[in-house]
């Protein structure tokens, strides 16, 4: 006897409206990704405090003009809205009132054990939203890992990744595509 498994998914709407009736836990740490309800990794110590780092150094970078977003929605289209560790929006903030970011210029996630997760089901995500930069804050291999140059992919998890990839360590300094005069030392984002 084989046992028929279905998923239901669910749409960015859909989504919201289950927050807006309470149904999740205010510490609850769910995002929706692909048009499913996914449970947000845990942050230990490491994690935060890089968090902490990219933000803080994101916000140096990128001025007054530009809002840094910490652990915030980001909708990306009908079926997604994850919350990346930090995003970089077109400021200023109050422009956000009525619906969250949906083209941030920069999101950058920090990873340890959701490593594979935010190289490929992430990444692939944000390239199919067409997000021009993607990176990871690599805290397995100690290096900034940078996405560019979104593109179709039949074989990636949303049919679409990034053709250009930048594998950086501590010592390497970097600028987002939307601040070319910016210099950030990737030491600056890790622990």
């Amino acid at each position: 006897m084989s046992i028929s498994v279905h998923s239901r998914r669910w749409t960015r709407a859909e989504y919201e409206t289950l927050i807006d009736k309470g149904v999740f836990h205010p510490d609850e740490r769910v995002e929706l990704v692909g048009g499913e309800l996914m449970v947000r990794e845990p942050q230990g110590s490491r994690h935060a405090v890089a968090a902490t780092l990219a933000e803080d150094a994101l916000r140096a970078a990128f001025g007054p003009d530009w809002v840094v977003l910490a652990d915030k929605p980001v909708a990306l289209d009908e079926e997604s809205e994850p919350e990346p560790d930090v995003a970089v929006a077109p400021g200023p903030a109050r422009r956000y009132l009525a619906a969250h970011p949906s083209r941030p210029v920069l999101v950058v996630e920090v990873a340890d054990s959701s490593l594979g997760y935010d190289r490929e089901r992430k990444g692939s995500l944000h390239a199919r939203a067409g997000l021009i930069e993607y990176w990871i804050v690599n805290l397995v291999d100690e290096q900034l890992e940078v996405y560019r140059d979104p593109a179709p992919a039949p074989v990636a998890r949303f049919r679409w990744r990034y053709g250009t990839v930048h594998l950086l360590g501590r010592a390497a300094f970097i600028a987002p595509l939307a601040a070319p005069l910016a210099r950030i030392a990737v030491a600056d984002f890790l622990p």
